[in-house]
């Protein structure tokens, strides 16, 4: 007997079919919005990781060597992968471009809860567009798909953050701009609600700021007062605010302001995040951690070996977000659901395949009998798969030119004459016939 990988799921028919509205509700909104599908591989140079995020990240990869001496790693999220196809058509591709996709990632990581060595992601992305307008189409979409999942503003919030804000902040307040790791502090502002206040600190003074600057610096993005942190930062902070405030007023208009707080301690710990940042979380706390989270990254594209090409994007996790699911009441009946059952009694297979066809050409989910069981089996085996209507074909309905219908929660049938069943259209049950 193989056990399976830690870190590894194994998803039955039930708990399958729950995830599978889920994918096709994010998916069906983001069509809504005019994102196009794309198809990504499994596989990527692990030099492309390592460029991006330096050779730390080896370690955290499914990184090994190819037959063909190559070194390869299972991919670990889809920006590089997006950006590289980005390069790869350039100016072939129609501005701005907007894509998603669903599938899995891998990272050879600590599991815990919401948190898995293979996991599932929705991303969608804009490329090409620096309007705040861009921004805030991704935050709208984010909350348009949750509310389509029957979450509501009571069950999540996003956290509105800008990079930039965060940066200039930094190296203005500093007695030396040029001796202050910015992304360094920026990493430590991430890591604020997750560590001890004196280990934050600490982290801010490595970065490069005395520790009665780290303080101040924390005390403004924790008040929140964009006026005020305008006027004590530079043109690059007023600039950052001003975005930012076109980017909530843009949120506005398309109608999901109501979902976004502003939150200066949110800063999205990927160095690669340029500008509007923001994080989902459950809003009444049970779920502790960011459900997903998303941003702007204006400089990936050129980093890359492309044109300068502004970007912005967010990646629902699957994981987290069944968590806030689950916790908010909504997440789909993990039961398989079946419209008929059609049951052969005697010598009838062929015209029960018959009618089994024609259910199926009309739309509908249909099983029949295909391991030669009894009345009884069959019967028991349709109460299992949540059929709500029994088809029952019998050598004495054929005789009468009729098929039996039998509602399954109820226990009551009729008999109906096959010039009425099955129709030409529509759904009946047992009601329509009784």
């Amino acid at each position: 007997m193989y056990d399976r990988l830690k870190g590894f799921r194994d998803f039955y028919p039930d708990e399958m079919g729950a995830r599978r509205e889920v994918f096709d509700t994010l998916e069906a909104v983001a069509r809504q919005y005019g994102f196009r599908e794309v198809g990504t591989p499994a596989l990527e140079r692990t030099q492309m990781y390592v460029d991006k995020s330096g050779e730390e990240i080896v370690d955290e990869l499914y990184a090994f060597e190819d037959k063909g001496g190559r070194a390869v790693s299972l991919t670990p999220e889809l920006t590089p992968t997006v950006a590289r196809m980005v390069v790869a058509k350039g100016q072939e591709l129609s501005k701005p471009i907007k894509w998603f996709s669903t599938r899995p990632f891998w990272r050879y990581e600590q599991v815990q809860q919401g948190r898995f060595r293979e996991f599932y992601q929705t991303n969608v992305d804009i490329f090409g567009s620096s309007d705040p307008r861009a921004d805030a189409e991704i935050l709208a979409y984010a909350a348009d798909a949750l509310t389509a999942l029957g979450l509501t503003g009571d069950d999540f919030e996003f956290r509105v953050s800008h990079r930039d804000i965060l940066g200039g902040l930094v190296r203005e307040l500093a007695d030396d701009p040029a001796a202050v790791d910015t992304r360094a502090a920026i990493r430590a502002v991430d890591k604020r609600a997750k560590v001890e206040r004196a280990e934050y600190l600490g982290l801010l003074v490595d970065a490069g700021l005395d520790e009665s600057i780290a303080r101040e610096f924390d005390d403004l993005i924790a008040d929140g007062n964009l006026d005020a942190i305008a006027a004590v930062g530079d043109e690059e902070v007023a600039a950052a605010v001003e975005n930012l405030q076109d980017v909530l007023a843009a949120v506005e208009d398309f109608g999901a302001r109501e979902y976004c707080e502003l939150s200066l301690t949110t800063a999205r710990g990927l160095d690669y995040y340029t500008g509007v940042v923001f994080e989902c979380f459950d809003s009444t706390g049970d779920v502790s951690r960011a459900v997903f989270g998303g941003g702007r990254y204006d400089d990936l594209i050129e980093s890359f070996g492309g044109q300068p090409t502004p970007a912005v994007g967010v990646a629902p996790g699957h994981a987290p977000l069944q968590l806030l699911c689950e916790r908010a009441g909504v997440w789909p009946e993990e039961a398989p659901s079946t419209d008929y059952y059609v049951l052969q009694v005697g010598d009838t297979e062929t015209e029960a395949a018959q009618i089994t066809r024609e259910l199926r050409v009309l739309g509908h989910v249909v099983e029949t009998d295909v391991a030669g069981r009894s009345f009884g089996a069959q019967l028991e085996y349709a109460d299992g798969i949540n059929a709500e209507t029994v088809v029952i074909v019998g050598e004495q309905d054929l005789a009468d030119d009729a098929v039996t219908i039998k509602d399954m929660k109820s226990g009551d049938q009729t008999q109906v004459s096959l010039d009425d069943f099955p129709p030409e259209s529509g759904r009946p049950t047992y009601e329509d016939y009784e």
